[in-house]
């Protein structure tokens, strides 16, 4: 948003910038995270920018993470690491595409299952990621 501060659509009142609590559901599990966004005093109304969107928008994927027992963002990262792979590497060899990896662990996109049991199998045993880049060898010849 620009300069300007934004007046409520209930009251007409000034609104003005700050953090508040926000919790989201999914299934039969909650999380309760600090949104940005700009906020009225006198009415429960809010309005959020693209970029205070992409905060809920990736609590609830971490929270979706955790109830359908997909990795966390962190843990893909830690996972990636571990391989020696850069996020270009992995979303080539694991899955995905070449942004993939960096969607995943920002938490803008949720990993599907199959990348998910790649990625706990690579953890398991490391030395697997070279059928990975064998066969992505083999497809170039």
């Amino acid at each position: 948003m620009t300069d300007i501060t934004p007046l409520c659509p209930v009251t007409g009142a000034s609104m003005r910038r700050d953090v508040r609590p926000m919790t989201l559901t999914y299934r039969t599990q909650t999380i309760t995270f600090d949104m940005p966004g700009w906020y009225c005093d006198q009415s429960d109304e809010s309005i959020h920018t693209s970029e205070d969107m992409k905060v809920s928008d990736r609590m609830l994927n971490l929270l979706k993470a955790r109830v359908d027992g997909l990795l966390e963002p962190q843990e893909i990262r830690r996972v990636r690491k571990k391989l020696k792979l850069t996020q270009i590497q992995a979303g080539q060899l694991i899955g995905g595409g070449k942004r993939a990896f960096q969607k995943y662990e920002a938490g803008d996109l949720l990993p599907s299952r199959g990348i998910t049991s790649a990625l706990i199998l690579l953890d398991h045993d490391p030395s697997a990621i070279a059928i990975l880049k064998n066969g992505q060898d083999n497809s170039k010849t």
